[in-house]
């Protein structure tokens, strides 16, 4: 008897298989998304219970937690937003990978907000508005809660608008704004306002001079060099050590108690600290520099050590300075919180120092949003607009990180983007200057010219009958100039209105 043909069957359970791993695979990627909102709801979370251990026992507490759910979410916008002034030319120029770059913004950002964020945070929280007459009023925590949140909004709008908007001149704007709805102009302090106004328009100019200064000693004494490799192995751990005195002494004078260190004594560290830096840095740039061409790109290997140092710094800076944007009306509210209580401030607001637990609640914040969102921006800036040379990079990231650190010295909130931007122009016109008036320059393309076998009257005549070379010479996008400068100018008055109105709607809400 013949065998029965074989009857074809469904595979129904294999079938059923795939569609749930199809389902599998299709929540994967749906939930992706939602791995980085879920992690800083983690962190706001932990934030709060952090701040209801410390407040829980005072009056006001349930309003002040709230407040560092705020202040936590504003801290991680700023390090979303910033990140990539700070390490994004370092990632481009490819002196360090994502992951390195990621993880040394975060440890300096919270080192910097922690080490040196006082004085912004001081100015932020109780020079702006006077908050001596009128924080027995009650006003204070709420004015303060409408700039957080006014600024946040803003922030985040400016954000999806892709506008250049800086941090620093939101939370300023914000909290005259709602400081004027809740007790009137009259209790703004102009005269610091005018001073931070002030510093909005020096320091970017300030960065662009220092970045072109310190390119110009670049170009004079490394690169148009007839041995650039002997020039780079003895100037660049002078630059090194140069940084490190100084950053040493910038840091002595914030963690010594006053009047125990003398200028002497400061500079004297400086110098010391410097010199040992010099001295460890000799070695490992000769040997970076062995098998190395005497061409521009073997200089691009070179400035990788000074580049990653100057990213660090950077970083540094942006979190002494930019973590008052979140956390100097958080400070605020947790000093009008603790009036009544065993926390009760001695002296005003001039004897006020946030505590440290809400210093490092900004910091950490501010590394959870360059952690979460850093590796886009980053891209963004170091990888897609530009190719980035190392040498221009280390000279914008110095450039911003000194001028950020003079002014979170003097205790003034400046914006650290705008500084950048201003030291990235200043690159770029100077090289467009430096391209057709530098004597050294001209010298020196001669001799290459000559060497080629090409006479300098034929490549200049090439030269200015080429219209791509021409355009090529203008460096500066002249065509984002007013786009920076429009949103600039907005930002303050923007977000000043919104506070006010953000006051208003809490007033009509809650009081």
């Amino acid at each position: 008897m013949p065998d029965r043909p074989a009857k074809l069957t469904k595979r129904t359970l294999d079938k059923d298989l795939d569609k749930l791993t199809y389902v599998e695979d299709a929540a994967y990627h749906v939930t992706k998304r939602l791995v980085a909102p879920g992690i800083g709801l983690v962190f706001l979370g932990l934030a709060m219970i952090f701040a209801g251990i410390n407040v829980l026992n005072q009056t006001g507490a349930t309003l002040a937690i709230a407040a560092v759910a705020l202040a936590g979410y504003m801290a991680m916008n700023i390090g979303a937003k910033d990140v990539a002034n700070n390490v994004g030319a370092a990632v481009g120029a490819r002196a360090i990978t994502m992951t390195q770059a990621l993880v040394m913004a975060a440890i300096f950002e919270i080192l910097g907000a922690v080490i040196a964020g006082g004085p912004v945070i001081k100015t932020i929280s109780s020079h702006i508005i006077d908050t001596d007459r009128i924080i027995t009023s009650g006003k204070l925590a709420w004015l303060m809660m409408a700039a957080l949140l006014a600024a946040a909004l803003w922030i985040n709008f400016a954000t999806w608008l892709k506008a250049p908007v800086s941090t620093t001149h939101t939370i300023v704007g914000a909290v005259v704004g709602a400081g004027a709805a809740a007790v009137g102009p009259e209790m703004v302090n102009w005269r610091v306002l005018g001073a931070i106004s002030a510093g909005w328009v020096v320091t970017p100019f300030l960065g662009g001079t220092i970045a072109a200064g310190i390119l110009f000693f670049i170009k004079t004494f490394i690169i148009y060099r007839n041995d650039k490799i002997a020039a780079a192995k003895y100037w660049i751990p002078i630059l090194i050590g140069l940084m490190a005195g100084a950053f040493t002494a910038y840091l002595v004078l914030q963690l010594a108690p006053k009047d125990t260190v003398a200028g002497f004594s400061t500079i004297a560290i400086g110098v010391v600290v410097g010199l040992a830096i010099w001295f460890a840095a000799r070695p490992l740039v000769a040997a970076q520099s062995v098998g190395c061409e005497n061409k521009n790109s073997s200089l691009r290997k070179l400035f990788r050590l000074p580049l990653i140092c100057s990213a660090a710094l950077m970083s540094f800076a942006h979190g002494a300075n930019d973590v008052a944007n979140a956390i100097g009306p958080l400070a605020a509210i947790i000093r009008s919180v603790s009036l009544g209580s065993s926390l009760s401030v001695v002296g005003g607001a001039a004897g006020y120092t946030a505590p440290y637990w809400v210093v490092l609640i900004g910091g950490c914040g501010i590394s959870v949003g360059v952690l979460l969102y850093g590796p886009r921006l980053i891209r963004l800036v170091g990888e897609q607009i530009t190719k980035l040379n190392p040498m221009r990079a280390y000279c914008v990231a110095l450039s911003a990180a000194l001028t950020v650190i003079v002014a979170s010295w003097f205790g003034l909130p400046v914006s650290s983007t705008h500084i950048a931007i201003g030291a990235v122009f200043g690159v770029g016109f100077f090289r467009e200057w430096y391209t057709s008036h530098s004597k050294r320059r001209l010298a020196y393309m001669r001799m290459k010219a000559e060497a080629s076998g090409i006479t300098w009257a034929e490549m200049v005549e090439a030269d200015e009958h080429n219209p791509d070379e021409i355009h090529r010479r203008r460096l500066v996008r002249r065509s984002h100039f007013m786009t920076i400068i429009a949103a600039w100018a907005i930002t303050v008055p923007v977000s000043a209105m919104l506070a006010a109105a953000v006051y208003w709607a809490m007033v009509a809400l809650f009081i």
